[in-house]
């Protein structure tokens, strides 16, 4: 099975093309945090496969990656109203959210030590800079690799077609498979679209 990493970071369009990938065919995790949700999955996006890429390229040798950009001047405040919404279930040592999103959001978003501060949550020239070492890594990580990685803006109206050139898709072939491109999700802040997508390929990020 060739797997399809989604290695955006959040607040970047991951659960809009979760859903095109849907769409098109494939079986989708939005986040995996288990061994069978990896195994079972074709196209994975979000925590922990953004942090993650690197040993993810090794175990699986003819994945495909997809880098989602957005101007920062939109990301920034996404971004800013997810971890302060996180911060409190993030940094708790008694639980929680699931500890392989800590330790992704940890590895992104704490200056040292894995810690995450208040203060740098509301600093833009220290959430900019995040943001521009995760690109810069990836960028270093697959240059010359042109056909593992593509990189695109889903608010850009031609990166649709892109996703598909990249993926090698026949739409013809999709039949009566609806195709609507990629869909604004999670609009003013909301995070949870995802939870309320109903669809026979998506697969349960804690399926055992």
């Amino acid at each position: 099975m060739k797997k399809v990493f989604i290695i955006g970071l959040p607040r970047t369009g991951t659960t809009s093309i979760c859903v095109a990938m849907l769409e098109l065919g494939y079986k989708v995790a939005h986040t995996a945090y288990t061994d069978k949700c990896m195994s079972t999955a074709e196209v994975i996006a979000d925590t922990p496969v953004f942090c993650d890429y690197r040993k993810l390229d090794k175990q699986y040798p003819n994945a495909k990656f997809i880098y989602l950009t957005r101007s920062t001047d939109l990301w920034l405040p996404s971004i800013k109203q997810l971890l302060k919404r996180m911060f409190k279930n993030v940094t708790r040592q008694d639980g929680g959210f699931n500890p392989i999103l800590k330790r992704c959001f940890k590895e992104v978003f704490a200056r040292e030590a894995h810690s995450l501060s208040k203060d740098e949550i509301d600093n833009d020239e220290f959430l900019l800079g995040c943001y521009q070492k995760h690109q810069q890594a990836i960028e270093h990580y697959f240059k010359n690799r042109s056909k593992d990685l593509l990189s695109i803006d889903v608010s850009d109206v031609a990166s649709y077609h892109k996703l598909i050139e990249f993926l090698a898709i026949d739409i013809a072939t999709l039949g009566e498979r609806p195709v609507s491109g990629f869909v604004k999700i999670n609009v003013a802040g909301k995070i949870t679209a995802w939870n309320k997508v109903s669809h026979p390929l998506k697969i349960n990020s804690n399926i055992k």
